[in-house]
């Protein structure tokens, strides 16, 4: 499911070229350095936002003619202008599930020197292992 929500993007003009990016929408805000990095942050924040919200609930976009970029907190802060940033909330969830997660496991002293001493990537194979008792290819 692709979602599409106005953003409020405001031009500083400072030296590193921030661009601040506020959604309405959502009333939160972020920024980037150039307008491609605040639109990937804006993406980043929609799609973190909305990450767990079930579809039927997600929140309604407001058509991009009736936001007011004076209403933007960064108002003041630079120039100021109304765009539509896109997020493929299927492919976000999927790329934010797959990224790896810290686990512990207990192993005896000396199964981990010897896979030490054998210069063995323990989390490799122990994903290995994983798959293959799960059955994944």
């Amino acid at each position: 499911m692709r979602v599409v929500y106005p953003v409020i993007f405001t031009e500083t003009k400072d030296k590193k070229d921030t661009v601040l990016a506020y959604v309405p929408d959502l009333d939160r805000s972020t920024e980037g350095y150039g307008i491609a990095d605040a639109i990937v942050m804006a993406k980043d924040l929609i799609g973190n936002m909305i990450f767990d919200v079930p579809d039927p609930e997600l929140p309604k976009p407001t058509k991009a003619n009736g936001i007011n970029p004076g209403k933007s907190p960064f108002h003041g802060d630079g120039e100021s202008f109304v765009s539509l940033v896109d997020v493929d909330l299927d492919a976000f969830r999927t790329r934010e599930k797959s990224k790896s997660v810290r686990r512990n496991i207990t192993l005896p002293q000396w199964l981990d020197d010897m896979a030490a001493d054998a210069k063995l990537n323990v989390s490799a194979i122990t994903q290995a292992a994983l798959k293959k008792e799960l059955g994944i290819a």
